[in-house]
């Protein structure tokens, strides 16, 4: 698969683990998100959800058993009855974007990342877009999450 560079840019060499460390932001809004849990034939008013939400992270997943919709706070509680038949984790969860465009060949950029987080006793819910990665990490280990993360970069 090639990677089509807007007018204008062109890349010469691939990217490499280390050019990303070394020039990706962790960049976090500081919200607090939520895991939503709704039933398959909920996409529809889900879909209607994540067009009103704005400009906070939103995710969404469909697959075969469920839906999964990350929001964050203030949007779960603007469209949460909205939402019929929904489970809420308890847990809340901190968005760390990786604030670097990446190549989609790029290999071991997440492992490297999750397994600095592992070793430090923090999970982590990982989510690709286009061109950035983001990382969910539970709110009350955000601090140590973002001092794990600081520390790849320098070291």
């Amino acid at each position: 698969m090639a990677f089509i560079y807007p007018q204008g840019h062109q890349k010469i060499m691939p990217q490499t683990l280390q050019d990303v460390l070394q020039k990706a932001v962790f960049y976090s809004d500081q919200r607090d998100y939520r895991l939503v849990h709704l039933p398959p034939n909920a996409i529809t008013v889900t879909a209607g959800v994540v067009a009103e939400v704005g400009e906070a992270f939103v995710a969404l997943i469909v697959d075969k058993d469920e839906v999964t919709l990350v929001l964050d706070n203030e949007s779960l509680a603007a469209f949460g009855k909205r939402l019929r038949d929904h489970r809420v984790v308890e847990t809340a969860y901190r968005l760390i974007t990786l604030d670097v465009e990446l190549e989609p060949t790029l290999t071991g950029l997440m492992a490297h990342l999750s397994t600095a987080l592992a070793q430090a006793g923090i999970s982590i819910l990982p989510y690709a877009a286009f061109a950035r990665d983001h990382i969910l990490v539970p709110a009350a280990q955000f601090d140590l999450a973002m001092t794990t993360l600081q520390q790849l970069k320098s070291g």
